[in-house]
């Protein structure tokens, strides 16, 4: 039999790609977005294999809902993806706690409410794999994206600590972290209301290089994304709990990785030098 997904944020990119390869490899699909009038091309596409599901994360009412429906409609969930997510483009001190909370609230808390919607599901059924799409950002930092960042480490330590609480039920954790994709990231990227001329200097690269992602050449293809989860969900040998996906992933995780140990290195010096004579 056919896997049954419950994806979020499908209308475009990540999402739309992994959609169109699970429905194409025979699963079903309930795909969702705020506006299911985003989604009638995918379901046209695929009659049949993929169910349009309307949900607002930010809504503890309509996650409820989404998860309802695609658990009653497809039979059971098998695999969960939290996929949907947007941006905020700001330096810390540009942020407002408005800004921060409704950035959290959809790269945290949403995703997070829908894990402990699913979660009795899987335990009942005796087996699921929930995916957690971060970033690379999930383990390093560019400046100017502070609420993103803060909102991905956030969602990797989470899904850490599910990593552990649901092995026993064989249900898998995989924490995602795709590098740099065409999608449209870049171009719905959100700035802070109030901005400090001070930081024009440091952040600026950062917007300028994310608004241009889906147009450089050299940005993964949402479907090579796509292609590798379904990789990764079909394995059945045990996988890490972080993967990074793309060809620039693991350039940008092996200088994070690398600064993390001189840090460390740098720290045990100055706490655990000896005292002077």
């Amino acid at each position: 039999m056919g896997r049954r997904w419950l994806i979020t944020g499908c209308s475009s990119g990540l999402g739309h790609a992994l959609a169109t390869a699970a429905a194409s490899a025979g699963d079903e699909v309930a795909v969702t977005a705020r506006k299911t009038a985003d989604l009638a091309e995918l379901a046209a596409a695929w009659p049949g294999r993929i169910l349009r599901v309307p949900l607002e994360l930010r809504d503890a009412a309509s996650c409820e809902e989404a998860v309802r429906t695609a658990s009653d409609r497809l039979g059971g969930i098998d695999v969960l993806v939290n996929n949907a997510g947007v941006g905020l483009f700001g330096a810390v001190e540009e942020l407002s706690d408005a800004e921060v909370r409704d950035q959290l609230e959809i790269l945290v808390v949403g995703p997070w409410r829908l894990a402990r919607l699913v979660l009795p599901l899987m335990r009942a059924q005796g087996h699921g794999h929930i995916l957690n799409v971060s970033s690379i950002v999930g383990r390093m930092a560019f400046p100017g994206l502070g609420a993103y960042v803060a909102g991905k480490h956030a969602l990797e330590g989470m899904s850490q600590a599910l990593a552990a609480e649901a092995a026993p039920h064989n249900i898998r954790v995989t924490v995602l972290e795709p590098g740099m994709f065409a999608t449209r990231y870049g171009a719905s990227l959100a700035e802070a209301d109030h901005r400090i001329p001070a930081y024009d200097g440091t952040n600026l690269d950062t917007l300028t290089g994310t608004r241009g992602l889906a147009e450089n050449p050299e940005t993964g293809r949402p479907e090579d994304f796509a292609a590798q989860v379904l990789d990764i969900v079909a394995s059945t040998t045990p996988t890490p709990l972080r993967i990074p996906i793309g060809h620039d992933a693991y350039g940008y995780l092996d200088l994070a990785e690398q600064a993390s140990r001189e840090d460390y290195a740098a720290a045990r010096v100055l706490t655990q030098a000896p005292p002077p004579a």
